[in-house]
């Protein structure tokens, strides 16, 4: 008997330890997850008796029909008066109903989702017991261009439309490479939706509001960000975290050093407020302006991770609340960062 308990101690230390992470035990925190399935009751509506499918699809979604019309669709808020409003909401639906029927194969089942999302909130309450978690979570099929993840006053909204699969016809298709080039439609995959939420839930926590400030204290803010999803995913692979793919990941870890000697040695581009210049560094491309063609877009948000985690080494007592409230231009002198 005590040595299956010292094998079970041993395997749940490594499991506690993976990569280093102190992965808390968030089983006991009580969180339910059921996923309401607006996208089937809005394209079952009948088209030829629209108004009265409308009225009944508002009192079975009072949480989210009415953000769905005004702010997925832009139609605005229905009313009896707004002929225009229902014209638009039914074109929508006759015209994205072939969409909805090769997305439905995807996503007949929702118990996988359910599953990974309630971890990721118990994950949310343990680091935040004060935030309000979404009352609801509703799956919708919005125009192409809506958000994956919307995040209203009483749910968390997730648009399927942007995770058939990298395959699916209208990713692939002109129109939709205009929209979403392959750098970015690759990651329209099922598996992406936690991350999505975990990310959406990070900013709802803390809005971020570093557009104007230099690149070196965007990348940090940003950075923060990342370090939190972390901490709502520590089983989630650092791949589908930052959106880079596992050869994009390899190489700035290979590289760490050779990429902040870069930031080093440019013209101050660590404090440019050029847009332009931020830009090459911050948000999607299919890789970074003056690196190899490997080397990931974003990296600046990469480094800004690194920062941020070797700030927290040198202060463990940290909170993750304290850290998001940290100017980010403390956390980048007392990191120290210098990697090899």
């Amino acid at each position: 008997m005590k040595k299956i308990i010292s094998v079970s101690l041993i395997i749940f230390l490594i499991a506690s330890c993976k990569n280093g992470k102190n992965i808390p035990d968030v089983s006991n925190i009580p969180v339910t997850v059921k996923i309401e399935r607006f996208d089937n009751a809005f394209f079952a509506l009948d088209s030829n008796n629209f108004a009265a499918g409308l009225y009944k699809l508002n009192q079975q979604f009072p949480y989210f029909f009415t953000d769905f019309t005004a702010n997925i669709l832009g139609v605005g808020i229905l009313s009896d008066t707004s002929k225009m409003a229902f014209a638009a909401t039914r074109q929508f639906l006759t015209s994205y109903f072939p969409v909805k029927d090769s997305i439905q194969l995807k996503f007949e089942k929702t118990d996988w989702l359910e599953n990974d999302l309630k971890k990721t909130f118990q994950y949310v309450k343990y680091y935040f017991p004060k935030y309000p978690l979404p009352q609801k979570v509703v799956t919708y099929i919005g125009p192409f261009d809506a958000p994956s993840v919307a995040i209203t006053n009483y749910a968390l909204g997730i648009g399927l439309q942007l995770y058939a699969g990298n395959k699916f016809s209208f990713y692939n298709s002109m129109q939709g490479q205009e929209m979403y080039p392959s750098y970015i439609s690759r990651r329209f995959e099922p598996q992406y939706i936690n991350v999505n939420c975990a990310k959406a839930i990070a900013e709802d926590l803390y809005p971020d509001k570093s557009g104007d400030k230099p690149l070196i204290a965007q990348m940090v803010e940003k950075g923060k960000y990342w370090y939190l999803t972390d901490l709502f995913l520590p089983e989630t692979a650092d791949s589908l975290k930052t959106g880079f793919t596992q050869k994009q990941l390899d190489w700035c870890k290979a590289n760490e050093g050779l990429i902040w000697n870069y930031f080093l040695q440019g013209d101050n581009i660590l404090y440019t407020i050029d847009p332009d210049v931020i830009k090459n560094y911050m948000g999607d491309s299919p890789s970074t302006q003056g690196m190899p063609d490997v080397s990931p877009g974003n990296i600046g948000q990469w480094v800004g991770w690194q920062i941020v985690k070797k700030y927290v080494e040198n202060n463990p007592s940290i909170t993750p609340a304290q850290l998001m409230k940290t100017d980010p231009k403390k956390i980048f002198d007392e990191a120290k960062y210098k990697p090899r």
